[in-house]
This record gives C-alpha cells, structure tokens and sequence, in this order.
C-alpha cells in the first residue's frame, strides 16, 4: 500500500515492499537493523520505505540473489559506492569552479592586453611617417644601405612599447 506523504513522494508500507519484491517482512527487518536500509517512521512506528529505499533494496537485492554477495560485502558495496558519488560530485563542482576562474582570468587578460595595446604601442614604419611602398623600398636609407627589393609590400607594422 502507498502513502503519499510531503512534496508528493510515495511511502510503502512493509507489507507492499515485501510482495512487491518476494521477500519476507523478517529480510526487510534485518536488513534495517545491519543498516542497509533505513525506512522513515510513521509516528505510530510503522516502517515507510521510499522510492529512494526502494532503489537501494533493489540493489541489494542484485547483489545478495545474482553475484552471491554476502551482507558485510554489501555493505562494504554500498558505502563505496556513496563515497564515489560523493567524490563525482566534488570532482563536478571543482570543474565548475576551475571553468569560472579560467573564464574570469582570460577576461582579466584581455582587457589588460587590451588596455596595453591602445595606449602605450603604435606603429611605426622603420622610421618613416607612412607605409612603405616599392618605390621607397628602392631608396637608400639614412645610413646609405639599400633595403633589398620585396615582390610586394609590407603589410605589418611594427609595434614599439
């Protein structure tokens, strides 16, 4: 029989779980006293297993009728297997951590970069005050050396602190 109780969540009584799942009351029972299971109570001491229950029943369930699992092996199981959720959720919300720094300190670098670029660099043409052509390129500079001919123009400017 299913209860109802708080947000909605569905309560089974002993009796349902134990039909449901072919099992005898005195299992469920034992179950709860080696902390396998741990069912809400009513405030008349009735036992209501949860679909969360339900879940972890079917689990040991598996593990006793299928593998041959003992229950000290089960419980050895089970409290792993909290421990890696557990350890999965860390994991998950050091990554999101990690992902929000990287994102905060490339934006920091690039206003810094940019920041840097617009006020202290500006380009400048080997000295010249405008980009050099071909036909300048073929002139002699200052110190009487000649600039060797390139099949087309420079296309970058250099860029000075």
């Amino acid at each position: 029989m299913a209860k109802r109780g708080e947000r909605g969540k569905a309560y089974f009584m002993i009796s349902a779980v134990s039909q449901k799942y072919d099992i005898h009351p005195q299992t469920l029972r034992l179950y709860e006293r080696e902390g396998l299971l741990k069912p809400s109570r009513t405030e008349g001491n009735t036992r209501l297993y949860s679909e969360e229950d339900l879940e972890q029943l079917e689990t040991i369930l598996a593990l006793t009728r299928d593998l041959g699992v003992n229950l000290a092996g089960v419980e050895i199981i089970l409290n792993l297997r909290r421990k890696i959720e557990l350890m999965q959720t860390e994991v998950n919300e050091f990554m999101a951590y990690v992902k929000r720094e990287m994102a905060r300190g490339i934006d920091d670098w690039e206003r810094a970069s940019a920041r840097r670029s617009s006020s202290r660099r500006r380009p400048i043409w080997c000295g010249m005050r405008r980009r050099p052509t071909r036909s300048t390129l073929k002139k002699a500079r200052p110190s009487g050396r000649r600039i060797a001919e390139s099949p087309r123009p420079l296309k970058r400017a250099l860029y000075v602190e």
